[in-house]
């Protein structure tokens, strides 16, 4: 950013008030009896309700609608590990996405734990306000195992978007490519650049939809994955593949599809050029991607690309995902996101860049016309058909998993 652009982000954050969220109060105040209501003695008969019934929570407090953005800091954006307190810009932007977007309620939770453990349990024990667990910028591996332990710990939704939220978007515009390019899920051979939250997670997500194990190569900084290397931990063992590639360059050629979560100009034009018939790039490195597409298209003309960034087409933005799935997570009291649910949001997502796009998102994003094709794979974050098309496909699997303690909400369409 240009010195213009980082001070008037300072003064965005500072001014006319410290931060971007504030708390206000959906009940009136202004009389003795609205006091007597609001807390003592009326605030006793909920609570006596609660007691009996901790599902009443649901019906006489915000926990229904209420989830917790909790962090360490350990992995602030792309700055690294910076702690928790200098996280709070980023978990007080997320809550503005969750209530922009899905109009939920966030509380953002910086903690500063001196252990995994105790991390762990501090989550635990503020658990009981919340209605879902939004864990974000925690550094990969450790953010594998707070999210498992958290899950088996907790009855309520916890989702680490850094890995589920990026690779739900990704598997959305992945199926979207292929339909263009006239390939099948089964049959095509992905490299994918990045083994961290995001990188392991979307193979979690690919093989689950379909992705053959043995057309997938994954790379980190050392190159790639594979069965002879002894330095591997346990998340990244599981996906070592027994193969002679050994390079990026290696892993490139004749691959159909790249994935890059990863690192800014690692991608070569050579890489791209010797990749296989009508391929699909996805660099998603931010703020600068893994290739830029002028320099991808300029040695493929029958490519397909996506990147992070808003000032080219086809973004993977996370905002299209953690605030849909949550709602229709938190409409059904799920007590779980399973993997249903996100292959349901991966298929909502897909389906929704197929509808004509109506005129009110034209003029936000000030285009005259838009359509599904190689430029417009992934819906947009300013489409106002996501809230009524995503949290209800979510909601749906919620229930058919068994994970849903509430009926599927009379508002929602009868289909999904």
């Amino acid at each position: 950013m240009n010195k213009d652009i980082k001070q008037a982000a300072l003064d965005y954050h500072a001014l006319p008030t410290p931060g971007k969220t504030a708390v206000i109060s959906t009940k009136p105040c202004e009389t003795q009896y609205d006091l007597s209501l609001a807390y003592t003695p009326g605030v006793a008969e909920p609570v006596r309700a609660i007691a009996a019934d901790p599902e009443a929570a649901y019906r006489y407090t915000n926990k229904g609608n209420l989830v917790a953005v909790i962090t360490n800091g350990t992995a602030i954006l792309g700055l690294g590990n910076h702690g928790a307190l200098a996280c709070k810009p980023v978990l007080e932007g997320k809550a503005v996405l969750f209530k922009r977007f899905a109009n939920i309620d966030v509380f953002d939770i910086e903690i500063d734990a001196p252990s995994r453990d105790e991390f762990i349990d501090t989550v635990v024990n503020i658990a009981p306000t919340f209605g879902g667990i939004n864990l974000e910028d925690i550094a990969a591996p450790e953010c594998f195992a707070i999210e498992e332990m958290l899950r088996a710990r907790l009855d309520i939704p916890v989702f680490h978007d850094d890995q589920h939220g990026t690779a739900v978007i990704i598997c959305a515009g992945l199926l979207n490519a292929l339909q263009l390019q006239d390939k099948k899920l089964s049959e095509v051979k992905i490299t994918l650049l990045g083994a961290g939250a995001a990188g392991l997670a979307t193979i979690q997500l690919l093989l689950a939809l379909g992705v053959k194990r043995d057309h997938l190569l994954l790379l980190d900084s050392k190159g790639v994955v594979h069965t002879g290397r002894p330095d591997l931990n346990i998340y990244k063992r599981r996906h070592a593949q027994t193969t002679e590639k050994r390079t990026l360059t290696d892993a490139m050629h004749g691959a159909d599809v790249f994935i890059g979560v990863s690192a800014a100009n690692l991608v070569a034009p050579e890489m791209v050029k010797s990749m296989a018939p009508k391929p699909i790039v996805f660099a998603l490195a931010n703020p600068d991607p893994e290739i830029r597409p002028e320099l991808a298209l300029g040695v493929r003309s029958d490519l397909i690309m996506a990147t992070g960034r808003s000032d080219f087409p086809n973004q993977v933005n996370n905002a299209l995902g953690f605030p849909y799935i949550f709602r229709g997570a938190l409409d059904v009291h799920a007590s779980t996101v399973t993997r249903a649910m996100l292959i349901a949001a991966v298929h909502a997502l897909a389906k929704l860049t197929h509808a004509p796009v109506p005129a009110e998102m034209l003029r936000a994003y000030g285009l005259k016309h838009l359509e599904y094709g190689p430029e417009y794979i992934i819906p947009k974050p300013l489409d106002p058909r996501l809230l009524h098309t995503v949290p209800p496909a979510v909601a749906r699997a919620a229930i058919d998993s068994g994970v849903a303690r509430a009926a599927y909400p009379a508002h929602y369409p009868l289909t999904t």
